[in-house]
């Protein structure tokens, strides 16, 4: 599964990071990265987790 951040709406709430650290990480400015574009199986959830997580809906898991 691939998680995709859209830069462009990132508010840097953090709260994805917050909720699925093992799938995602901050950058220098607190803005939102996956750790890796390519989820394993064993992450789906944290990462949808994470997804769901964002108030600007700048994740998407597909």
């Amino acid at each position: 599964m691939n998680v995709i951040v859209d830069t462009r709406l990132c508010s840097g709430h953090a709260r994805c990071a917050a909720s699925a650290p093992e799938v995602f990480e901050l950058d220098d400015n607190g803005y939102a990265l996956p750790l890796e574009q390519d989820v394993p199986p064993d992450r789906l959830d944290q990462a949808r987790e994470g997804a769901f997580a964002c108030p600007e809906r700048a994740i998407t898991v597909d």
